[in-house]
């Protein structure tokens, strides 16, 4: 892992917001918070929350439940914040792998493309388990192999291409190499859970232009920080060239690229 790969500061979380949410993680969002309102939890903690798009959504689905959302990046807290204002919601900085909570604490656990992030994901699907109460469940997705995920893969081998010396771009390193179910599967059950169940989903990926798309792709995640590692100039040409590789996706009605995920549920 690169020592960038977790930062997530500076103009990245609005961008990321702006650009990104929409385009990748708000569809998935959705998906999530219905799966959410099925089970009626009454207190939620929420892992990995980002910039809080599935915060939002599970707020609008339910309304009545507490939500505690967490991230161990606070920028991206700080720009959840502003966008969610309700005494229902509450954000915590915390590390998922160490949650400051009581054990059997929460009705839900839920965590959106944050595990493919965890150092020890046995130990934090064991955190998630250990604040669950009893029948509670842990919702998480986990994205399939990048090359189901067309926008992301289109762009990062573009990027790459700019910076041959590079070993693999960011994207092949970490949010897209925790793909094999069996797997996945394994590690919920070294933490504990028992009834785990794996659905792989399929979705499109939609965003204004190829331009916007890029934007997102190169300048809100942690491939920035890539990118100006090496050459910090060179930031503006890479969207540039994700772009151009990105338009293959576009046409009148804007653009459009297929993806796949992973939602895994797995009760206590």
């Amino acid at each position: 892992m690169a020592d960038g790969d977790l930062i997530f500061a500076g103009s990245i979380p609005a961008i990321y917001e702006r650009y990104l949410v929409p385009m990748l993680f708000r569809p998935y969002a959705e998906l999530a918070a219905e799966r959410a309102r099925a089970l009626r939890p009454s207190l939620i903690l929420e892992t990995a929350a980002g910039t809080g798009v599935v915060t939002k959504a599970l707020h609008e689905a339910l309304p009545d439940a507490e939500i505690v959302a967490t991230d161990l990046n606070q920028p991206m807290l700080d720009e959840a914040a502003r966008r969610i204002s309700s005494e229902k919601v509450h954000f915590r900085q915390a590390d998922a792998l160490s949650l400051p909570f009581d054990d059997e604490s929460f009705d839900m656990v839920i965590c959106q493309f944050g595990v493919m992030f965890f150092p020890d994901k046995v130990r934090g699907n064991a955190e998630a388990r250990r604040v669950l109460r009893e029948g509670g469940t842990y919702l998480t997705l986990i994205w399939d192999k990048v090359d189901y995920n067309l926008a992301t893969k289109t762009s990062g081998d573009a990027v790459a291409e700019m910076f041959p010396d590079a070993a693999e771009s960011f994207y092949l390193r970490l949010p897209f190499r925790y793909h094999d179910a069996s797997a996945i599967e394994g590690d919920m059950r070294a933490a504990g859970f028992a009834d785990v169940r794996i659905e792989r989903v399929e979705l499109v990926s939609h965003a204004a232009s190829a331009r916007d798309a890029a934007i997102g792709l190169t300048q809100g995640t942690p491939v920035r920080n890539e990118i100006e590692s090496r050459d910090p100039a060179k930031l503006g040409a890479a969207t540039a060239h994700s772009e151009a590789a990105l338009r293959q996706f576009e046409d009148a009605n804007g653009f459009s690229a297929r993806m796949a995920a992973y939602v895994v549920t797995a009760t206590k």
